[in-house]
């Protein structure tokens, strides 16, 4: 064995701060030299091979060596699934196969299936096997013992060797979690010669290698070059090995190293503020997933277990020498992106697990997968330095864990393995084709504020444009952050770039808002209302009343002028699903504020969810005279097949008595049936104050939403929240990300020509 130290770590975490820098973001130009990009075309819910009302997991995926049919492991159910895409933007689903335990990875190798499944009854005695599966027919020809539980499996590529990873992982309930813990991990060789039934295994001591934990290998992933080297990551020991498949030797090993971090968030506050200030020195990368890019450079994700995690990727030669760590730049692009998850702020942040490598034609691509920010990465690599070029960022699903290339086919596949049908999304597997063209994600980024990292943003909850300028809008963010602010948005650049905020003040003080609307004050004096939701139901014990509905009127720079209440007897009947957003005009020289509420309040028609879907308030304040008066707006019934409610989601003021609503069901994926638009007047309308009896407006539907989702090949999103419309007619709406949490992260802007083309417009357009 050679343990190369080299390196010092004081010198490798001098050349992260240095060679972090040579990453390009995502702002618009930084990629205008390509012409081909990775679009998502197709998304598989992986229930579609089992039971819509099951939980699955998707974790490993691989693909058979005709590049038409994918594997994947199903640790939840016990499978192992198979994925037609012959026609890969209609993926149809080919069934799947019980394995006799906990499927943890897969590889392929010529007509074979390589499962390894974990058997272990407990940590004590970890068991396991290696099932062979024929792909076309869908059966186990063949099943060989392991050596204890197996957490990765990789085929050479020559196929003349599987590597198989046993970690026999710790307990981390076990007196303070930490290492050692008998029994230790090793790697098995299994040598592919002959009928399956005779293949025969050999095993690597991995014990006394890794100067951390040296009598607990903890082995995490593999991944093998064309000489047969198998590179193995060892997480918890914080290591890197390199072994012989020929010969089983270890023929080199050295520790993963530390690093420093700046500028990243560190802290998880409630509600939710990203503030990249902080400091993370000697940080262990602890890396998960493996990757050669050549015989002798490797690619390791650095996710992070036990002490470390240091929330990027690292490149290195056999030696174990740094040639590339990307610092802190994948927490500011998913921060850039709307992806960065606060909630892990503690923990590892963005977590990146997974790294995959290929060759698309001459160019050469790395793929970086980020678990908690459900994004990736892809790089290019150019020239023999290899020099990264970050050129996109995809959209995956909750929690990507495993990644395939498929040159051949120009495609690239991602299995995500969270699944919870209750909060709207599925474990799926999402389909991506590198063609020409532009890339359709991200949306919207954020540009860079003063100290250079970008603005963070996300939980976008409502739109209004400028007055005179169809090149900005206006944005604002639910109460999923704290310190309230308004979000300055370029509408004409894609995809669109947050610019600036304005950070919302009250006697000097930051203010926390639930704000799900925003108007420009149509008074012209550059002011804003806001809509703030109230917490909380009157009738409801285990939801009792928090806060109530606002209007709060800002000035152009923030700071609170006003805040307008509901009056008491409407109070009295709050229901939590309050307002949804404001509209501002003027009628007869004084300006009125419109608001629409999401659901039924106390004494509101009820859905009977049959034939009546219920009625809304649209509210109705004037200022000239602080008078409030309503009328009822009748809402759809529910068509979901998995229940929920249906109801309103924002108001925008079309011009000449008109408005816009989005009303939509609280149903994403599948079963995500209502995401309309509709458009009434109130022209010859009554709005009637509380205690009268109201009258019910009549709509008019204009468009159906669900085929513009649908169109960015992913699954449909639940959150319609916000919607603008132009000048000119155009309508811009998105989704609430829900700040990460429980989500994806994914924004979809998305702009609709000409919709409402009757609408009024003004002669001139200006860019103040």
């Amino acid at each position: 064995m050679n343990k190369n130290n080299n390196m010092s770590l004081t010198a490798i975490n001098t050349l992260v701060v240095v060679i972090s820098i040579m990453i390009h973001t995502l702002l618009p130009g930084a990629v205008k030299a390509d012409n081909r990009f990775f679009n998502r075309i197709a998304t598989f819910p992986v229930y579609l091979n089992t039971d819509v009302n099951l939980e699955t997991v998707a974790e490993i995926i691989d693909v058979s060596k005709d590049g038409k049919t994918l594997v994947y492991t199903d640790s939840q159910t016990g499978k192992l699934g198979f994925v037609d895409i012959k026609q890969p933007r209609k993926p149809e689903p080919l069934g799947a196969i019980d394995v006799g335990g906990e499927p943890t990875s897969v590889a392929v190798t010529v007509d074979y299936a390589l499962v390894a499944v974990n058997t272990s009854p407990g940590f004590v005695a970890p068991s396991g096997h290696l099932h062979v599966v024929d792909i076309k027919t869908q059966t186990i020809i063949a099943t060989h013992r392991l050596a204890g539980q197996p957490d990765s499996v990789a085929v050479s590529p020559d196929a003349r060797y599987a590597a198989v990873v046993i970690e026999n992982e710790r307990d981390e309930d076990l007196g303070n979690g930490e290492p050692p813990q008998t029994p230790s991990g090793l790697l098995q060789i299994v040598d592919l010669v002959g009928d399956p039934a005779d293949w025969s295994i050999r095993n690597v001591n991995l014990d006394g290698v890794a100067d951390l934990f040296p009598n607990d290998a903890e082995p995490e992933y593999v991944d093998i070059n064309e000489d047969n080297i198998a590179i193995v990551s060892m997480q918890e020991n914080n290591h890197i090995v390199l072994v012989d498949l020929a010969t089983g030797a270890i023929i080199n090993n050295f520790t993963a190293g530390t690093v420093d971090l700046f500028q990243v968030d560190t802290k998880e506050e409630d509600p939710a503020l990203i503030s990249l200030t902080d400091t993370l020195l000697d940080i262990p990368r602890e890396p998960d997933g493996v990757a050669w890019i050549s015989n002798s450079l490797f690619a390791t994700v650095d996710e992070g277990d036990l002490f470390g995690g240091s929330r990027g990727f690292t490149l290195f030669d056999t030696d174990g020498n740094v040639v590339f760590s990307s610092g802190n730049t994948l927490e500011h692009e998913v921060v850039r992106l709307g992806h960065y998850p606060d909630g892990r702020s503690g923990n590892k942040g963005s977590e990146p697990e997974s790294v995959e490598f290929a060759e698309y034609g001459n160019k050469r691509f790395l793929f970086v997968a980020s678990e908690r920010s459900s994004v990736i990465f892809v790089y290019k690599i150019k020239g023999r330095h290899h020099k990264l070029k970050l050129v996109q960022a995809l959209p995956a699903g909750v929690g990507p864990e495993g990644v395939k290339a498929i040159p051949r086919r120009n495609l690239l596949v991602a299995a995500s393995e969270d699944d919870a049908r209750d909060d709207k999304f599925r474990s799926i597997i999402t389909i991506y084709e590198l063609t020409k063209g532009k890339a359709d994600y991200p949306t919207v980024i954020s540009a860079d504020r003063a100290d250079g990292t970008p603005i963070p943003w996300g939980a976008l909850s409502g739109f209004a444009m400028h007055s005179r300028n169809d090149s900005k809008m206006y944005a604002v963010h639910d109460s999923f952050y704290q310190q309230s602010r308004i979000y300055v948005m370029n509408v004409r650049k894609k995809p669109a770039v947050i610019t600036g905020e304005i950070v919302l003040k009250e006697d000097g003080n930051t203010i926390n808002l639930d704000a799900e609307g925003i108007a420009v004050s149509a008074s012209g004096d550059g002011s804003f209302w806001i809509a703030s939701e109230g917490a909380g139901s009157v009738d409801d014990p285990g939801r009792p009343v928090t806060s109530l509905n606002l209007l709060v009127h800002a000035a152009a720079d923030g700071t609170v002028i006003e805040r307008i209440s509901l009056p008491d007897a409407v109070n009295a009947k709050q229901r939590r699903f309050g307002f949804e957003g404001v509209a501002s005009v003027m009628e007869d020289g004084n300006e009125v504020l419109y608001v629409a509420f999401q659901r039924g309040w106390v004494g509101d028609p009820e859905p009977n969810n049959v034939d009546d879907g219920g009625k809304v308030r649209i509210g109705r304040y004037d200022l000239s005279n602080s008078e409030w008066t309503f009328a009822y707006y009748p809402l759809e019934v529910r068509q979901s097949p998995n229940g929920g409610w249906v109801g309103l989601s924002e108001i925008t003021a079309l011009g000449k008595d008109r408005f816009a609503v989005i009303e939509r069901d609280n149903q994403g994926n599948t079963d995500a049936r209502i995401k309309h638009v509709y458009a009434f007047s109130v022209a010859n309308m009554v709005f009637r104050p509380e205690g009268e009896l109201f009258d019910t407006l009549s709509k008019k539907m204009v468009r159906d939403l669900i085929p513009d989702l649908e169109r960015t090949g992913g699954l449909v999103l639940e959150k319609i929240e916000s919607l603008a419309v132009t000048r000119r007619g155009d309508m811009l709406f998105a989704n609430d990300n829900d700040g990460v949490d429980n989500s994806n992260g994914e924004t979809q802007l998305i702009r609709v020509k000409g919709v409402f083309k009757t609408m009024h417009r003004h002669d001139v357009e200006t860019d103040d």
